[in-house]
């Protein structure tokens, strides 16, 4: 599967894999280790778009563990996407100039039309959408709101890394990550709409008029 074969094509990037610590001290003083060896400051805005990424990934862990075990398909899909996250948090951690890229697998074309075609077929599954809705549900959707809002943060600082890194002409695989987060988010909404349509439950429509006309009512 193209999961397994991009994490062992990472694998193959680190040296004596079986013997990485945990523990190292190195960090102790506010800096990190890219891929290639360079540490930065964990302030660093190419820190904080990794750190995101690995956010990112982690609340999809959330979601798979509360996500319903009959939607095998679906969940295959989300691990397709944590290992994609991760090769893409490691594309990120290494400097552009550093000839290690070459080791590493970019996101391609194919990778945005696999969220694609997802998308296209868990939305023709479900009710037409009329307007802006609440980001809420049951658990699983709404730990899929909760993980389209740390997308849309992981590409915002990607962004800002592109820009910072003066990287006008960004390198393809740059410019997919972009593409890809694009489109996660937009996956991650629909599966979130996916989820409450599962357990027959209606898109909570944000209602612009609702106000609490007395608030010492409310019980």
């Amino acid at each position: 599967m193209k999961s397994t074969a991009r994490l062992k094509k990472l694998r193959r990037y680190y040296k004596n894999e079986e013997n990485m610590k945990i523990t190292t001290g190195k960090g102790d003083t506010g800096t990190a280790g890219l891929l290639n060896g360079t540490r930065i400051l964990k302030s660093d805005h190419q820190i904080e778009a990794v750190g995101d990424i690995d956010e990112l990934n982690s609340a999809l862990g959330v979601l798979q563990a509360v996500f319903p075990e009959s939607e095998k398909g679906t969940l295959e899909e989300i691990n397709t996407i944590q290992s994609d996250l991760l090769h893409m948090g490691a594309w990120v951690a290494t400097p552009r100039t550093s000839p290690s890229l070459q080791n590493l697998e970019g996101i391609d074309d194919k990778d945005i039309t696999y969220l694609e075609s997802a998308i296209d077929r868990m939305d023709s599954l479900l009710p037409p959408l009329k307007g802006f809705i609440l980001p809420k549900g049951n658990l699983a959707a709404s730990w899929s709101h909760l993980a389209r809002t740390i997308c849309r943060r992981a590409e915002r600082h990607v962004v800002r890394l592109s820009v910072q890194t003066a990287l006008g002409n960004k390198p393809k695989h740059l410019a997919n990550i972009l593409k890809y987060l694009n489109r996660l988010s937009d996956y991650l909404f629909v599966l979130a709409r996916y989820c409450n349509h599962m357990l027959d439950r209606r898109d909570s429509i944000w209602e612009t008029s609702r106000r609490v006309s007395n608030p010492d009512n409310i019980k």
